[in-house]
């Protein structure tokens, strides 16, 4: 076995960055899309809905009843309109017009002054699932606060229940979504610079002169994915000035547990992309497998949309595979919560053995002769 040797991996390194420095696609898509991405996806991400149309049919038309319809439009979350009828109400949410039908019947403020349980109904539109959640929660805290108004504070009650969020206490979407966003742009752009890189040398035949050399695989490996890691590098440096001054995402962790972090999630995804790249010896399958692997499972398999506590249990072991999981915790809690690595060595070590891995899976496969 050949010894590694460091000068060999850099003669190898700076070889590609004459590649990089000659491509001016690869430049804009390192630095200018990660950018792109982030702000494109940072404003329509949200995933607390606002200014949900509600069709209101008041029966009653008294000043509780106006108190209660007045206590949903004063929220940010809803935009009352009133509909005499109640099938005109619900026949505007059949058309969309309205997410949700208040709906208060008769009586509703003789039964508060009887001292009877006035009630009101609340109809949504369950075809939207993504938004049924968040405007049940909405509900709930309305009534709660709608409640105290009419009615006054229930004394019989022995406790009142306050509640608060800790790390996002305005529960801003951005704040959770730009560092899971990010981690999606390290994916894709880290996976698909590094899956073209030996496909191109065999589409190209210089693979054949590179295989002449003294060159051990593990060198050509080093020495590919170090160029592609400080490019990556720079695009999260930038993901991170996007996030701060643009969105206001506060980072109250710790800069170092957080660049180690990043380097490990690089290697992990360089070392995929080059995996990828050797296998599959053309840059347009190379690219298919790079999108599927990096962005499919990074978007569904990550914790970044679908929470993982929610899945079936075999999905929340089997996203164990993927470092992309892990690294959705370091970087949400980096931004969040600033947890030290003691808190954080269980992503960290998964990290570490993904990365040893997918490296030495990448050597081994990387084939010293032409045959495929």
């Amino acid at each position: 076995m050949k010894k590694f040797v460091w000068r060999r991996a850099m003669t190898m390194a700076r070889k590609e960055v004459f590649h990089i420095s000659r491509d001016p696609i690869t430049m804009v898509f390192a630095l200018v899309l990660p950018v792109v991405m982030i702000l494109l996806f940072g404003v329509a991400i949200e995933f607390n809905p606002k200014d949900i149309k509600l069709a209101v049919s008041d029966y009653d038309n008294t000043q509780d009843s106006r108190l209660l319809i007045q206590q949903f439009g004063s929220s940010e979350y809803f935009v009352p309109h009133g509909s005499v009828d109640v099938n005109l109400a619900v026949k505007d949410v059949f058309s969309e017009k309205a997410k949700a039908t208040l709906i208060i019947p008769p009586r509703f403020e003789k039964d508060v002054y009887n001292g009877r349980q006035a009630e009101a109904q609340v109809l949504l539109d369950g075809a939207d699932n993504s938004t049924v959640g968040a405007i049940i929660s909405y509900v709930g805290t309305i009534s709660s606060l709608a409640n105290e108004r009419i009615a006054g504070f229930d004394a019989r009650r022995p406790y009142h229940l306050r509640t608060r969020f800790l790390f996002n206490p305005e529960l801003n979407s951005k704040w959770f979504a730009i560092p899971g966003l990010a981690v999606v742009v390290m994916t894709v752009l880290s996976i698909l610079l590094t899956a073209l890189t030996v496909a191109r040398e065999w589409e190209s035949g210089s693979m054949e002169l590179l295989l002449s050399t003294p060159v051990t695989p593990l060198e050509i490996t080093v020495g590919k994915i170090l160029p592609y890691s400080v490019l990556c590098m720079v695009a999260v440096v930038m993901v991170y000035i996007v996030a701060r001054t643009v969105f206001g995402v506060p980072f109250v962790g710790n800069y170092w547990i957080f660049g180690l972090g990043c380097i490990l999630f690089l290697i992990c995804y360089l070392a995929e992309g080059l995996f990828i790249s050797i296998r599959t010896r053309k840059q347009q399958l190379a690219l298919q497998f790079g999108m599927v692997i990096g962005l499919l499972t990074t978007n569904l398999l990550s914790g970044f949309i679908f929470p993982i506590s929610s899945m079936p249990k075999f999905f929340q072991y089997f996203t164990m595979l993927f470092p992309a999981r892990w690294f959705v915790d370091i970087a949400r809690d980096a931004f969040l919560k600033g947890s030290g690595i003691h808190d954080l060595w269980e992503p960290f070590l998964a990290l570490l053995i993904s990365a040893a891995i997918l490296i030495f899976v990448s050597v081994k496969t990387f084939k010293r002769d032409l045959e495929p």
